[in-house]
């Protein structure tokens, strides 16, 4: 009895540690992050910030500062929020029975009285934080880590697929697609893995000459090394890779900067991407993952170490931040929409229509997050 309580402890053990101490790591960082782009131009507004918290529910743990603002951990490590004097809820709803009997005083460090414009600043500070903090990491990873790159080889063509009926041969090198310079051939491997279905044009070296060929890759399901599996567009090329095949680039930090504003912008193509190819039906709804994903694979990328742990610190930061602008009420881009409502018509709206929004926003991340954790549900077990 004793072994089986034993073994069942080494279990919890390795689950707490394999799983959720780099899923806490991850999401920590991200949410700090964005919820300081919104604590930042709030204090920069003139706002007074009663909360700064990281996860929701009970305080575990928590000190006042000098300006008065509360910062705790509280017990659900599920995101954060910043609750500004006038909010009636963490989500900054207004409280109409405190902001009408308001002084003079309170209503100038009030966040609802401030001018249209510095309420949309404040609010649209979390999901550029996030973006600022995907190329901060981006970049230093090409810093520290270079660029590793392999050019853009055919060393083998499937039969029947793709890249035979475009016409390629072994040997030739893929210099651009659709006008995009390709310098290796993970750069070719991440075009043509978005694209399945779309016809491209490739700019071939074959030999001594140049040669243009048009191929559509073909969706396939792939599996990573992790088992998970993913759906890819597919050309039917194969990359051999012999010893000294693998440059590594060494950048300075100028160039790493403009490298992470080029690998920020692929995170948000790309999910811009798939989020229309759900809606018009090329793509299955069923790669959408919550917590139990993120908490998988943040447990996965921790096994090749703390780089790639932290690459996918910045590539979920690019998603919070692009998920946190849709135009849904009880999202920042749902006040932004608000705002946009506000400055149009020269006054907000009805109390009853911004509460009825953020009824309609509230069934609507509900029910996303209830979808989600049942496709990480179905995955865990696929598994």
């Amino acid at each position: 009895m004793s072994e089986f309580f034993l073994h069942s402890f080494n279990a919890l053990s390795h689950g707490l540690i394999g799983y959720v101490v780099p899923f806490l790591f991850v999401l920590t960082i991200v949410v700090f992050f964005h919820e300081l782009g919104h604590f930042l131009v709030a204090r920069w507004a003139g706002v007074r910030v009663l909360t700064f918290s990281l996860g929701f529910g009970p305080e575990l743990i928590g000190f006042n500062d000098r300006h008065g603002t509360r910062w705790k951990i509280s017990a659900v490590p599920l995101g954060g929020y910043v609750k500004f004097f006038g909010d009636d809820t963490e989500a900054s709803t207004p409280s109409p029975e405190l902001l009408a009997n308001m002084s003079a005083e309170e209503r100038a460090g009030s966040f609802h009285h401030k001018r249209v414009g510095a309420r949309a600043a404040i609010v649209a500070a979390g999901p550029i934080a996030n973006f600022l903090l995907a190329i901060v990491i981006f970049a230093a990873l090409f810093t520290f880590f270079g660029k590793p790159s392999t050019s853009a080889r055919v060393d083998k063509v499937e039969a029947g697929s793709a890249a035979s009926a475009a016409g390629f041969q072994v040997g030739d090198i893929v210099l651009a697609i659709d006008g995009t310079k390709i310098e290796s051939f993970s750069d070719m491997q991440r075009i043509v893995g978005v694209r399945a279905g779309e016809k491209l044009n490739f700019t071939v070296k074959r030999g001594t000459e140049t040669v243009q060929l048009q191929g559509t890759p073909e969706q396939r399901e792939m599996k990573d090394p992790f088992g998970n599996v993913h759906r890819l567009g597919v050309l039917g090329i194969t990359r051999q890779t012999a010893a000294g095949d693998v440059v590594t680039e060494r950048v300075d930090p100028a160039t790493a900067l403009w490298l992470g504003v080029k690998e920020t912008w692929f995170v948000i193509e790309r999910t811009l991407a798939y989020i229309g190819g759900v809606f018009t039906g090329r793509e299955a709804a069923d790669q959408v993952g919550g917590p139990l994903r993120i908490a998988q694979i943040s447990g996965q990328v921790a096994t090749i170490g703390i780089a790639a742990l932290v690459h996918l610190a910045a590539v979920l930061s690019v998603s919070i931040g692009l998920l946190n602008l849709f135009p849904v009420p009880l999202l920042d881009g749902g006040h932004l929409l608000f705002y946009g409502v506000e400055a149009i018509r020269g006054r907000p709206l009805s109390e009853r229509a911004q509460e009825m929004g953020f009824r309609i926003g509230l069934g609507l991340v509900l029910m996303l997050m209830v979808f989600a954790t049942y496709n990480d549900i179905l995955h865990l077990a696929a598994s």
